[in-house]
């Protein structure tokens, strides 16, 4: 708790000032690009959100009804998957806009990108609610009054939902992988050809590859099996330290990094929010000084009283 609760609240903070840049500057909010950002730190935040709580449960073995816990473990697959999603369609708005700047498709401009968004999300959680209803429901379980630790293995049990939720997974990470590897591949070959300035192209293609290193990042969340296994043979720790290192280093610090990682490395951005925390320094070095003066003041009076 005293780690998980510090850094999710430093995380929430920096996509609090990252949000708030965009909400309150016309130019990120008609870029398309910025747009795909935005709706990603909402999902990652989503996602975060969903995973510290389910997490904190299971350490602290807080049991309530299964009414409550499958929202939570909805939320959280579903914006698992649509992270991937999001970081497909900002490859495709890269190769949209270095190939087709002046006649790109309407659907691809900030005021319609909704038109990409809104089946993202749909489909990211409908995979979810497929995998639910095909397993075995236990019948003596009380949807409102039967009482259980949240995991994703008690509604997610049988063999044919694993099958099922590994085939998804393999599916969403393999075709990002392609997208995002073709993109930086037709971006690289054509650079040549392109009569554009080679600054937004090499920028386009370190923007690609980036998100290819963003989709390695969530990657990580499959090596739990074998990492897993590898702190069992090597050490002596106990479960719940072996389920916290876990959660820790391959499902919570990627998932800090990477919109973290995007969002500094933008120029503009970056600019925005270094201006921003700069402004409350001064602000509060201003509050400090004025409060230095009152008291100042209060003690002058005071000494003359």
């Amino acid at each position: 708790v005293c780690v998980v609760i510090p850094l999710f609240c430093i995380f929430l903070c920096c996509i609090a000032v990252m949000l708030q840049i965009f909400a309150s500057h016309r130019q990120f909010l008609e870029t398309s690009r910025y747009v795909l950002f935005a709706h990603m730190l909402i999902n990652d935040t989503l996602h975060i959100l969903s995973t510290v709580l389910l997490f904190l449960c299971v350490m602290g073995q807080v049991k309530f009804p299964l009414l409550f816990c499958v929202p939570l473990l909805f939320v959280s697959a579903g914006t698992f998957q649509n992270t991937t999603l999001i970081l497909a369609a900002m490859s495709l708005e890269r190769y949209v806009a270095i190939f087709y700047p002046l006649h790109r498709p309407a659907y691809w401009h900030s005021d319609r990108i909704w038109i990409i968004i809104l089946p993202l999300w749909l489909i990211s959680f409908m995979f979810p609610n497929i995998e639910f209803f095909i397993g075995k429901q236990n019948p003596t379980v009380d949807v409102l009054s039967s009482n259980m630790l949240c995991k994703a293995t008690i509604i997610n049990s049988s063999k044919s939902q694993g099958m099922y939720r590994f085939a998804v997974n393999v599916l969403f990470f393999a075709v990002v992988g392609v997208i995002i590897l073709f993109t930086y591949v037709r971006i690289l070959l054509e650079t040549r050809k392109l009569q554009q300035d080679r600054a937004s192209v090499s920028k386009a293609m370190n923007t690609v590859l980036l998100h290819g290193f963003q989709l390695l990042l969530c990657m990580l969340a499959f090596t739990h099996p074998i990492s897993e296994t590898l702190t069992v043979l090597n050490t002596n720790w106990l479960a719940e330290d072996i389920a916290f290192f876990n959660y820790f280093c391959f499902i919570l610090m990627p998932r800090f990094l990477s919109p973290l990682i995007y969002g500094f490395r933008d120029q503009s951005l970056r600019k925005h929010i270094g201006k921003r925390f700069l402004c409350c320094s001064k602000e509060d070095k201003s509050l400090l000084k004025y409060r230095f003066r009152f008291q100042s003041s209060m003690n002058c009076l005071l000494c003359r009283s």
